[in-house]
């Protein structure tokens, strides 16, 4: 099946067996599976961030970064590649890639993309996300464009966030509990975990885990969190728990 829109075509041909699952829910799932927060009817600043699925040496994986704790925003902060839909983007896809070239140096031309997420909201930044699945089709070279932006690029081994040693819930100074993965020596929380943990239910990955597991930010992390935010609370910034599908 191949869509081609105004932005850049989507393919699911040709896909490894392990991500098939993760087209096909693409294909069916909707925004309230994902995430309590939707998207409003009118307003929200267009984004995309790039969901990169790849076979590393460990096995499936899927690429993340890690923002410099010199950022005015989500300074530290792990995320997937990605930001908002300049006028000149042919869409999300292409937004997305974009991005990705700019922060971590991937070539376009080395991604297939597969599929697209519903648009998910985070009200504090008021931004509308459209999370793009990209398939690594060719190995190519990534790392920080600009050290400035990004500390580190991060291949996580799919099975290392499946682990269920990994998994926990983070606790937010305001009480709320979101998804979190502890892995590569980060804790990968906010929108970018909840994100990872629909994946991994939705895709079949997912292992029994103990959900009363509790975890929470240093003060340091916090600190960085919260930086630019003008003392404004952040359960909602970085994506909320997401609901079961």
């Amino acid at each position: 099946m191949t869509e081609t829109t105004t932005d850049i075509a989507v393919s699911a041909e040709g896909l490894p067996d392990w991500l098939r699952p993760i087209a096909e829910a693409a294909r069916t799932v909707r925004a309230e599976q994902l995430s309590r927060f939707l998207p409003p009817a009118e307003g929200g600043r267009e984004s995309a961030v790039l969901v990169l699925f790849g076979h590393g040496p460990d096995g499936p994986d899927v690429l993340l970064l890690q923002r410099a704790t010199t950022l005015r925003k989500h300074a530290g902060q792990p995320a997937f590649p990605g930001g908002a839909i300049d006028p000149e983007d042919a869409g999300p896809v292409d937004a997305a890639l974009r991005e990705a070239r700019e922060e971590v140096g991937l070539d376009p031309s080395c991604v297939q993309a597969f599929g697209t997420l519903p648009s998910l909201y985070i009200p504090v930044s008021d931004f509308v996300v459209t999370p793009v699945l990209g398939w690594w089709r060719e190995a190519c070279p990534v790392a920080p464009v600009d050290a400035a932006e990004v500390a580190r690029v991060i291949r996580v081994p799919i099975a290392d966030l499946a682990d269920p040693a990994n998994r926990a819930r983070l606790r937010h100074p305001t009480g709320f509990l979101g998804p979190a993965f502890l892995v590569e020596g980060m804790v990968v929380w906010g929108f970018t975990a909840g994100l990872l943990d629909r994946t991994i239910a939705l895709s079949g990955f997912e292992r029994p885990w103990d959900q009363s597991r509790e975890v929470e930010l240093s003060e340091a992390e916090w600190r960085l969190a919260r930086r630019g935010t003008d003392g404004a609370a952040l359960p909602t910034e970085s994506a909320p728990e997401p609901l079961d599908p």
